[in-house]
């Protein structure tokens, strides 16, 4: 079966999102380890499903099979529901969303969700000119 550029399983699709999945669990994963936490499957994903629950509503919002890799719209907001949501499900389930968290959290994802974008692009770009 040939992949056309309207088609949602495109290379960049899959990319993207499997990018974003990881790239949250990295995020959720590091906030454990730097408060020595438990690394446990079951304890990062407790840290990391709001973020992952958020991000697959910012996927449909967004409709990022469009333009998966696109920093503008799309990415940012991407970032912006993943990091509002997250918070919002945090508080919802019980934890908290101390501020520094919110700082730290949103700068990281946006550095993360933004930033292989970015880089995804500059690769393809210089893959076009070769």
């Amino acid at each position: 079966m040939t992949q056309t550029k309207s088609s949602p399983l495109s290379l960049p699709v899959i990319y993207a999102g499997a990018a974003d999945l990881v790239l949250v669990a990295i995020f959720a994963l590091s906030g454990r380890s730097s408060h020595s936490e438990s690394l446990t499957a079951a304890g990062v994903f407790a840290t990391a499903w709001p973020f992952l629950a958020s991000l697959a509503i910012g996927w449909l919002v967004c409709r990022m099979w469009r333009a998966p890799l696109r920093i503008w719209p799309q990415g940012v907001c991407l970032w912006l529901i993943t990091v509002a949501g997250g918070m919002a499900l945090r508080i919802l389930s019980g934890s908290t969303a101390e501020l520094p968290f919110v700082v730290v959290a949103t700068l990281v994802l946006g550095a993360f969700l933004l930033g292989h974008r970015l880089v995804a692009t500059i690769v393809a770009r210089r893959t076009r000119r070769t």
